[in-house]
């Protein structure tokens, strides 16, 4: 074999070992191992939630380093073509490193995810700014923008809450997104999404802008990471108005919990139980809290300041369909002339840009 490919194999290698430690690899290695002692003991089952948990962790953490295992062995085996000097594989030793190339390329895109809830799921939530039914259709237009983004990337999706405009779209929506990086992946989204077009609710078609929120937050299953104090909450109970079966309009399974603190209210109806309705409005609010803390760069919860974040502020994303077609991130200047293919989901572009914009730690 030429210096060359020797060169462009050790230079693979060395990309490969550093990128290896900064993912903290060998310490995932490490976690596995002690999961799988832990999963094959009976007594694990007395406590369900717990048990849930671990699997959950085990089957995240096998998922993220497999292929990084795997892009390992086949560098290793390349090495082994490497070693044998034989002329005739020079052409599939080039193949190879091409291929390998293009996989640690891929797979390194995990390094943009290092913050500490990144490989989290999220919550996204929706809410219509005002306008009335203008800017609720517009918050039904992102909703599918979102829906259409997750089937594309194979996430789960779950509705946990959705409230419907009068005439058209919607007033609030609120889904549990569970795949690989969820969070990492849709925090760029965080905030607010203006639209300019021309209104088909306006006699005159006159063109006009709406705004709508839209909140990324990470699922926080376990309590023990943010705690909260139950003086701090105020829960309420009531009727739930969806659909779901006689016994979700016959008892009090919504539930509406209260943040006194921040006065963060969250409330949840789709779920079955009242218990079920509970334990997603505190999932959802240990998310928010998390994220008024990255925005009031607080040291911990206790310390966040009472009222609403200035989340209605500068919007973060510009659609354009009326004079032009334009679609405009304000954050990383990134752009598309073609917003029906945004908004039929594509917004992996964006997302990029985003991430790839964040200082690396």
């Amino acid at each position: 074999m030429s210096l060359i490919e020797e060169k462009k194999i050790t230079e693979l290698q060395e990309d490969l070992d550093k990128s290896w430690q900064k993912l903290r690899l060998d310490e995932k290695l490490q976690q596995i191992q002690a999961l799988e002692l832990e999963v094959t003991k009976p007594e694990l089952w007395l406590n369900p939630e717990n048990a849930k948990t671990k699997h959950e962790t085990l089957a995240h953490l096998s998922d993220e380093i497999e292929p990084w295992q795997l892009l390992k062995t086949q560098l290793d085996d390349l090495h082994e073509l490497l070693s044998l000097d034989d002329a005739e594989l020079e052409t599939e030793v080039n193949a190879q490193i091409e291929i390998l190339e293009q996989k640690l390329l891929e797979l390194k895109k995990a390094l943009r995810f290092t913050g500490d809830y990144d490989h989290n799921n999220a919550i996204l939530r929706i809410t219509a700014g005002v306008g009335g039914t203008e800017a609720m259709d517009w918050a039904s237009m992102l909703e599918r923008m979102y829906l259409r983004w997750c089937e594309r990337q194979g996430m789960k999706v779950s509705n946990l809450d959705r409230t419907t405009g009068e005439e058209a779209g919607i007033k609030t929506a609120v889904y549990e997104i569970s795949g690989t990086n969820a969070y990492g992946l849709l925090k760029s989204e965080h905030g607010v999404h203006r639209l300019v077009r021309l209104s088909p609710f306006n006699a005159d078609n006159l063109r006009q802008t709406s705004f709508a929120l839209v909140e990324i937050l990470p699922v926080i299953e376990n309590s023990e990471q943010v705690k909260i104090d139950d003086k701090d909450l105020r829960i309420d109970v009531y009727h739930s108005g969806g659909h779901g079966g006689q016994s979700v309009n016959t008892t009090n399974s919504a539930v509406r919990i209260t943040h006194l603190p921040t006065n963060i209210v969250v409330a949840i109806q789709n779920e079955r139980s009242q218990l079920q309705n509970k334990e997603k409005a505190l999932e959802i609010l240990r998310g928010k809290l998390v994220q008024l803390q990255q925005e009031q760069h607080a040291e911990s919860i206790d310390k966040l300041r009472a009222g609403e974040s200035a989340k209605w502020g500068q919007q973060i994303r510009n659609y354009v369909l009326q004079p032009y077609k334009l679609v405009k991130d304000t954050r990383t200047k990134y752009e598309s002339k073609d917003p029906d293919t945004v908004l039929d989901g594509k917004i992996n572009d964006f997302i990029d840009a985003y991430l790839d914009a964040q200082p690396t730690q």
